[in-house]
C-alpha cells in the first residue's frame, strides 16, 4: 500500500509540460504555462518540466530545451510535446525584419498578413475589407487604442481565414478607416493553433 501511494504522488507531482506556453518576461526569467495550470516564473537555468530547461530570455522571447532540441517562444505563444496527428499545419519564415508574413485567404480572397501576437484580434484596413467585400460598417462600432491615438474600429466576424493548409471559420476581426500596410493575424486566429518558432522559423499547427 505505501509503495503505491508514493508511487501515485510521485507522479502526480511532476510537471508533464505537454504545453508550455510563454505569457510574461523579466531580466533572468520567462512567465510560463505548463499544461493549462496557473503562470509561474522560472529562472534561466531552471527545469520547468520533465526534461525541459529554460536556457535564455531577451525582451521579446525565451529559448527551452526539450530533450537537446532547442524551442523558442515569442509572448503568446506555445508549444505542445504531443505531436497533432495529420492536423494541418504551416511553416513561415521570418523576413529581414524579423517578421513573419504569410499569403491569407479571407472569405476566399489572398490577402497578405503578418503574425502579430500583440493584436488580440485579426486586423485590417477597410480598403481591404472593401475589396473583401465585408459590410464592415454594419459591424459593432468601438475604439481602439493605436501608435497613432485612439481610433474608431469595426468588430466583424469573417467567415473564413486560410494559412496554407489551415481554414478556421467564423473568425472575428476588427477594420479601422485609417490604412494599415498590411493585414495582421492577430490571436483570434492563433488562439486556435499551437505555435512553434526555433529562429528563424515559425510553426502554426490547427488545433480546433
Amino acid at each position: 500500500m505505501t509503495r503505491w501511494l508514493l508511487m501515485l504522488c510521485l507522479a502526480s507531482s511532476g510537471a508533464q509540460g505537454e504545453s508550455i506556453g510563454l505569457v510574461g518576461l523579466f531580466p533572468g526569467k520567462a512567465v510560463l504555462i505548463i499544461d493549462g495550470a496557473a503562470p509561474r516564473t522560472f529562472a534561466v537555468g531552471s527545469l520547468v518540466a520533465d526534461g525541459v530547461r529554460l536556457t535564455s530570455v531577451s525582451d521579446t522571447d525565451a529559448t527551452l530545451d526539450d530533450h537537446g532540441k532547442r524551442q523558442g517562444l515569442a509572448i503568446g505563444t506555445h508549444f505542445s510535446r504531443a505531436q497533432a496527428q495529420g492536423a494541418p499545419s504551416i511553416t513561415l519564415q521570418a523576413d529581414s525584419r524579423g517578421h513573419f508574413m504569410a499569403q491569407g485567404m479571407i472569405n476566399g480572397l489572398m490577402l497578405p498578413m503578418m503574425v502579430d501576437t500583440g493584436a488580440s484580434m485579426v486586423s485590417m484596413s477597410a480598403q481591404d475589407a472593401r475589396r473583401l467585400g465585408i459590410d464592415y460598417r454594419n459591424g459593432q462600432r468601438t475604439f481602439s487604442n493605436t501608435a497613432n491615438g485612439v481610433i474608431p474600429v469595426y468588430l466583424v466576424r469573417l467567415d473564413n481565414v486560410r494559412i496554407g493548409d489551415i481554414t478556421l471559420s467564423g473568425v472575428d476581426a476588427l477594420v479601422q478607416d485609417q490604412g494599415l500596410p498590411f493585414a495582421l493575424l492577430g490571436m483570434s486566429f492563433l488562439n486556435r493553433t499551437m505555435m512553434q518558432r526555433d529562429g528563424q522559423q515559425m510553426v502554426l499547427t490547427k488545433r480546433y
